[in-house]
């Protein structure tokens, strides 16, 4: 289906400008960091016992006087956190609140960015630092230009429409890469019935063409590149007995995936969202269960080598902060943050 540019005025949005988010910082508070936060409490011991050392290679990744900070709390459904660190500033999908807010870096506070938000979900940026966003009622990807309009750039295939996008992610060279699983029909989160099964596409930077690179797999969800851009990690999150990440060789310069195999099985875990750390370890959004519910931290061999405990699953993350080593956790209700001595994967 063809792409196309919606106006300012027919959607509630917000422009990607530096003008137009310092201006959104005061606009409906949700609330501070340092509010009232039921049912977490930071460590007061060093190093904080929710950050697990599962093999000794995790030891250097933490951070002996860093805790992990809840930010902000009140949500329905945390989804899809990426920074803008040039405008301080994280933004995050709150899928069942119908909404994509903002937390800023400099006051703690947490704002409205975009309501409605068409149910979205995964959030990333691309090459020139507009944001991209999978919307679960619109069954599209969307770019947001720097003006504030609205791009389609993905919303069928095929004479058939997608089925609820989840999760995005771009690559160096401009190329946008998604899941489409059939998770619906899901009212809460306003996911139609599928019509197509679970895919991963990628857009052509030059032409905007969508390919399939993953013609069908049961449930995909999460997704993120090795540091180096040779393989792309997938979350099979339907997969039976037990959720697994699956992992492809990219080839052809970038246009094409080969090599699916097991990467690892979340066994009881629930895998959601991740992200890639400089050194190529996956950390994991992670649940459910008050003995799962976390991140857990996957080396590039495949062994979990460390686990950040947290009072609810935490359903994706990102990287950022003035140093690229901040951890940011949205897990259902709440918005957590851990600094980490690492970064996130960045070419």
């Amino acid at each position: 289906m063809q792409a196309g540019t919606t106006p300012a005025g027919r959607i509630t949005m917000g422009a990607l400008d530096r003008r137009t988010l310092l201006a959104l910082a005061g606009a409906a508070t949700l609330g501070p960091a340092g509010r009232a936060l039921a049912a977490f409490e930071p460590s007061e011991r060093l190093p904080d016992p929710a950050i697990e050392i599962l093999d000794p290679s995790f030891a250097k990744y933490r951070i002996f006087s860093a805790t992990v900070e809840r930010i902000a709390t009140g949500f329905r459904w945390a989804e899809g956190p990426v920074c803008f660190g040039d405008m301080r500033c994280l933004l995050f999908s709150d899928v069942a609140n119908d909404a994509i807010l903002r937390w800023d870096e400099a006051t703690g506070a947490t704002s409205v960015f975009r309501k409605p938000a068409n149910y979205a979900n995964g959030n990333a940026r691309d090459r020139q630092g507009r944001l991209l966003t999978c919307e679960h009622k619109t069954r599209r990807v969307t770019r947001t230009e720097h003006d504030g309009t609205i791009t389609t750039l993905f919303d069928g295939f095929e004479g058939k429409p997608a089925n609820a996008p989840n999760d995005v992610v771009c690559r160096s060279d401009g190329s946008i890469w998604f899941t489409d699983p059939p998770f619906g029909p899901n009212p809460y989160e306003a996911m139609a019935r599928p019509e197509r099964p679970g895919q991963v596409f990628r857009l052509d930077p030059r032409t905007g063409q969508a390919t399939v690179v993953v013609a069908d797999i049961a449930g995909p969800n999460g997704l993120c590149f090795s540091p180096d851009e040779t393989k792309l990690y997938v979350i099979e999150s339907r997969a039976q007995p037990n959720r697994l990440i699956r992992v492809y060789d990219v080839v052809e310069d970038g246009t094409r995936l080969t090599a699916d195999r097991v990467f690892f099985d979340c066994g009881k875990g629930t895998a959601d969202g991740f992200r890639a750390d400089a050194d190529g370890n996956l950390w994991c959004g992670w649940g459910m269960g008050a003995d799962l519910d976390g991140v857990l931290v996957v080396s590039p061999e495949g062994k979990a080598i460390g686990r950040i405990r947290l009072p609810e699953r935490c359903a994706n993350l990102c990287f950022g902060g003035a140093d690229g080593n901040r951890l940011f956790m949205a897990s259902t209700k709440s918005l957590y943050a851990l600094f980490v001595n690492t970064r996130g994967a960045v070419r």
